[in-house]
C-alpha cells in the first residue's frame, strides 16, 4: 500500500506535465516523464527539505542536470508546496517565471541553472566539496540524462569527486537509452555503463527507474561505500505512462496536439 501512494503521486506528475506541454505547446515531453518516478520518491520519501523554508542551510541539493526536463521538476515542486500550482500555467509562455530549462532565480526549490548538458555534476561536485568542508550532513543529488555523459565534464567532474572522497554526493542517471538524435548505443555506446563509473572510483548500483522498491532500496543506502561518491544507473523508459510516447524517439522534441492530449490524459485518468 506504500508504493500505491508513489504511484498516485507520480500519476498526478504526469498530469501536471502533459498539462504544462500542451498549454505551451512544449517539448521534452518524454523526457520529463521517465523521470517522474525517481522525483516522486526524492521528493515524498528521500530529501531532507522543508518547502516552508527553501533555503534552509541544513536542506539536501538536488540538481536536474538535465535541465530540458524542468517541466517534471516544476511539476513536482508544485505538488510538494513549494509553489502554487497555479504556476504552473506559466510553463514556457513569454516573460513567464518558468522557462523550459530549470533557472535558480525561477521558483524556490531550483538549486541550479541547467540545460547547457553536461554542468549539473560539476556544479553539484562543488555544492558537496562545500559541505564536506563545512562539515555539513547534507547531501547532493544530481539527476543527469545518459545522453548527457558523452559530455567530458561528466568524467573531469567524476574524477574530481572520487578523488574528494565526495560520499555525500548521489548521481542519478536516467538511462532510457534515448537521446536527441538516435540511440545511445549508435550515438556513443555508453556499456559498460557501470563498470565506466567504477573505474572512476564510484561505487554504482543499477536499478530499475520505474520500480517504487528498486527506488527507495537504493537511495535509502547511500552512500553505497564510505569515501566514495555513489551512482544510481536508472533503467528507464522515455515517455513512461503514456502507451503513444514510450521509447519512441520523436517525443524528445514533438509537441501535443488536442487529439493526443486528450489521449494522454485519459490512459492517466484510467491509471489512477
Amino acid at each position: 500500500m506504500v508504493y500505491k501512494e508513489y504511484e498516485k503521486t507520480a500519476s498526478e506528475i504526469r498530469r501536471k506535465i502533459i498539462g504544462m506541454a500542451y498549454n505551451s505547446k512544449g517539448s521534452h515531453i518524454g523526457s520529463a516523464l521517465s523521470i517522474v518516478d525517481i522525483l516522486a520518491v526524492l521528493y515524498f520519501k528521500i530529501l531532507k527539505i522543508n518547502p516552508e523554508k527553501p533555503d534552509w542551510d541544513e536542506r539536501d541539493r538536488f540538481i536536474l542536470s538535465k535541465g530540458h526536463s524542468a517541466s517534471a521538476l516544476y511539476a513536482t515542486l508544485a505538488q510538494k508546496g513549494f509553489f502554487s500550482e497555479d504556476v504552473l500555467d506559466e510553463y514556457c509562455v513569454d516573460g513567464s517565471r518558468l522557462e523550459g530549462h530549470t533557472n535558480l532565480n525561477c521558483v524556490p526549490g531550483v538549486e541550479a541553472t541547467t540545460g547547457s548538458l553536461g554542468h549539473g555534476l560539476p556544479i553539484g561536485a562543488g555544492i558537496a566539496l562545500v559541505g564536506k568542508c563545512d562539515k555539513k550532513d547534507y547531501r547532493v543529488y544530481v539527476l543527469m540524462g545518459d545522453g548527457e555523459c558523452d559530455e567530458g565534464s561528466v568524467w573531469e567532474a567524476a574524477m574530481f569527486a572520487s578523488q574528494h572522497k565526495l560520499d555525500n554526493l548521489v548521481v542519478i542517471i536516467d538511462y532510457n537509452k534515448l537521446q536527441a538524435f538516435g540511440n545511445t548505443k549508435d550515438v556513443i555506446n555508453l556499456e559498460p555503463f557501470s563498470e565506466r563509473w567504477k573505474s572512476f572510483g564510484w561505487r554504482a548500483v543499477e536499478i530499475n527507474g520505474h520500480d517504487f522498491l528498486d527506488i527507495i532500496k537504493a537511495l535509502e543506502n547511500v552512500p553505497f561505500e564510505k569515501g566514495k561518491p555513489s551512482v544510481v544507473i536508472a533503467h528507464t523508459i522515455k515517455g513512461k505512462g503514456i502507451s503513444f510516447m514510450e521509447n519512441m524517439l520523436e517525443w524528445h522534441y514533438k509537441s501535443l496536439n488536442e487529439e493526443l492530449y486528450k489521449k494522454a490524459i485519459g490512459e492517466l485518468k484510467n491509471e489512477a
